[in-house]
């Protein structure tokens, strides 16, 4: 029997330790989590979703401040440990700890690498329109993401896709490829493979500042970068002097039947985030390159997410008006 470790925090980890934990020939011997945080108005101190699956699951949870101590050496050493599997835990790990595990410190990580090492390749692989990405599993080393690859697992990614919808989508194919690659690692047919770092791509941690709109990118990249954004830090631009959070746009082509208002009958090009009309459909907005998507999806000062059909009828747009960009 396997005896592992499993260090990790947000939702994105909840699955692999499910999977780990029903499986008979492994054994989760400890569960390394942040500590509790204050959450939401109140302040109240919250569980990380995996503390909350580990106590589910009769696990032992430690929830050191900082791993890479004295104590949290000793802590994890007594138990001998054959792996750690370790995904989204927040904390970067000492030498001295990831030396610990008698096989392997594994990782999982939401790229297919060395493409996307770092803190956002799921929002970097939706904000770049790529065709595919996916998760691997890697031996961790000290740099960031530059460990030896054991396994990947790939799938397409959908244009009209959300970062929050591919997380969900890749967070459980990270589960069944943990599974697979310490049973294979077990079996004695798993070589941990280098990566090629001059292929290696960096992506930082989001800012709330990278969901701001650029209404002069195209079509398809505006609907990419609100996708991306989704749920956070969530894409928006100004009107009026007021926030609008987008959740959903499309590539669309101007001159509907149905818009009931519009500003562009002098015949010149509009400028990038001017509304061309709003309709049942939604608000139809110009953006770089001569196109126009259509916002579908919104949030005003109400906090209320709702269709734009929605939010126009409770908040009439005067034209000409134009949304407001970096």
């Amino acid at each position: 029997m396997s005896r592992i470790i499993f260090m990790g925090t947000p939702d994105f980890s909840v699955p692999a330790l499910a999977a780990l934990a029903a499986r008979q020939e492994f054994e989760i011997c400890l569960v390394v989590t942040q500590p509790d945080r204050p959450k939401g108005r109140g302040k109240k101190l919250s569980p990380s979703p995996v503390k909350k699956k580990a106590a589910q699951l009769g696990l032992d949870i430690y929830q050191p401040e900082k791993l890479n101590t004295a104590q949290g050496i000793d802590r994890l050493c007594a138990l001998d440990p054959d792996y750690f599997v370790v995904v989204a835990f927040g904390q970067i790990l000492s030498q001295a700890i990831l030396d610990i595990p008698k096989v392997y410190p594994i990782n999982i990580h939401a790229s297919l690498l060395p493409k996307y090492r770092g803190a956002s390749p799921i929002q970097a692989a939706v904000m770049n329109m790529d065709k595919e990405t996916g998760v691997t599993t890697m031996v961790m080393a000290r740099g960031m993401d530059t460990g030896d690859m054991l396994l990947t697992s790939r799938t397409p990614v959908d244009p009209d896709e959300t970062a929050e919808d591919l997380h969900d989508r890749l967070s459980a194919m990270g589960a069944d490829l943990i599974v697979e690659t310490i049973t294979r690692i077990n079996q004695g047919n798993i070589l941990p493979a280098p990566q090629n770092d001059a292929c290696a791509t960096y992506v930082p941690m989001l800012k709330k500042s990278d969901g701001i709109i650029d209404w002069n990118r195209s079509p398809d990249a505006v609907r990419a970068h609100i996708n991306a954004m989704t749920p956070w830090p969530g894409a928006f631009t100004e009107l009026n002097g007021n926030r609008l959070k987008v959740f959903k746009a499309t590539p669309a082509s101007y001159g509907s039947s149905d818009s009931s208002d519009s500003d562009d009958s002098d015949g010149h090009q509009p400028e990038p985030g001017q509304i061309l009309a709003c309709s049942r459909d939604g608000i139809h907005t110009a953006v770089g390159g001569g196109g126009s998507v259509m916002i579908t999806q919104v949030m005003g000062t109400s906090g209320k997410r709702m269709t734009a059909d929605a939010f126009i009828r409770g908040n009439p747009i005067d034209l000409p008006a134009r949304f407001q960009g970096p």
